[in-house]
């Protein structure tokens, strides 16, 4: 039988993504037994203290077993922390080493939303892809440069490690898992009885662009103004460098070392933000919206769309706004 280890770190961190990760593999558990096959994990919590208290001491997690007691484990889960990550790190500093050594034994590892943030001070991401929360993209960018982090997707899997997008999303990681370990059947049951879409593979929906500001960059600063102040403007990138007397290499090169995007990215998505809000907020038609941001063909308009959100201008406008206009 394999082991299972779910982490309960110390801090008041995110209670459902530990019991949604225990109550999901004990059914995969369930459905397997019933269906005259072995259980597939022993599935145990751990962590470093004897009780930890989450939502201020309404709730009380007391660990089957502190890490020290697991000297071999085949799947490790890493619930998130919430926004609560730079506290958490310092309070759990003694799950790193355990963490890394279980890795290097044959352990593989799948991190919640913030979980990610524990897994990358273990260094066990360097040179590999991740997910986390879309609203911590700068600071963990800034914290672990050498992750190749992947906002848009919902989980990544490589070498042995599972990530996953934020908060409630860590239910379709979950999904994932099973049928990774078990099989489709179960994966789909498992589904089926907790409500939970299968094959959902992105977050890029979900996420709200803010723009990346957490740089020392005057120039780059500058640039991120204008174009957020020039939404409807169909903006020319070349014509901004000249305006900010930098050549356009050197603007591209600085723009991306700040932001993460290249100014035409950062462009794209701050218009198509925009268009997101007015879908939500408006009646407004698909072509009125995108003359709003500054596009005038529909098919370009259409495509970096959805190269963004994941979905057509009309399917978010059908998703998320109640008096839908379906008129292009």
């Amino acid at each position: 039988m394999k082991h299972l280890t779910i982490i309960v770190p110390n801090g008041d961190n995110n209670l459902p993504s530990i019991t949604g990760a225990y109550e999901i593999f004990s059914r995969a558990n369930a459905y397997n037994k019933a269906n005259n096959k072995n259980e597939l994990f022993t599935i145990q919590l751990a962590g470093i203290s004897e009780k930890v208290e989450f939502n201020g001491g309404l709730f009380t997690v007391k660990p089957h077993l502190n890490i020290s007691a697991v000297t071999k484990t085949d799947l490790i889960i890493i619930p998130s922390l919430n926004h609560n990550y730079n506290i958490a790190l310092k309070d759990n500093e003694q799950l790193l080493p355990w963490i890394k050594k279980q890795y290097q034994n044959g352990a593989e590892i799948a991190t919640i939303c913030t979980g990610a943030f524990v897994l990358a001070a273990s260094g066990l991401l360097d040179g590999k892809s991740c997910s986390t929360h879309w609203s911590v993209t700068e600071n963990f960018r800034s914290m672990f440069p050498k992750v190749n982090l992947q906002i848009d997707e919902l989980i990544t899997d490589e070498k042995g490690i599972y990530t996953n997008g934020g908060a409630y999303s860590f239910l379709n990681l979950m999904i994932y898992l099973i049928e990774k370990y078990y099989d489709r059947n179960t994966a789909i049951y498992c589904s089926k009885v907790f409500q939970i879409e299968m094959n959902r593979n992105t977050q890029s929906q979900f996420a709200i662009f803010t723009g990346q500001k957490k740089h020392d960059d005057e120039m780059v600063q500058l640039a991120q103004s204008y174009i957020e102040k020039n939404i409807e403007v169909k903006i020319s990138i070349g014509e901004l460098s000249s305006k900010l007397n930098v050549g356009r290499r050197n603007f591209d090169r600085r723009f991306i070392k700040a932001t993460g995007n290249t100014p035409v990215e950062y462009s794209q998505r701050v218009k198509i933000e925009a268009a997101k809000k007015a879908f939500e907020t408006n009646r407004k038609t698909i072509n009125e919206v995108m003359y709003e941001v500054g596009y005038s063909d529909v098919k370009a308009f259409r495509e970096v769309f959805r190269k963004i959100t994941g979905m057509s201008p009309l399917e978010y406008k059908r998703k998320y706004h109640k008096d839908v206009v379906l008129v292009a």
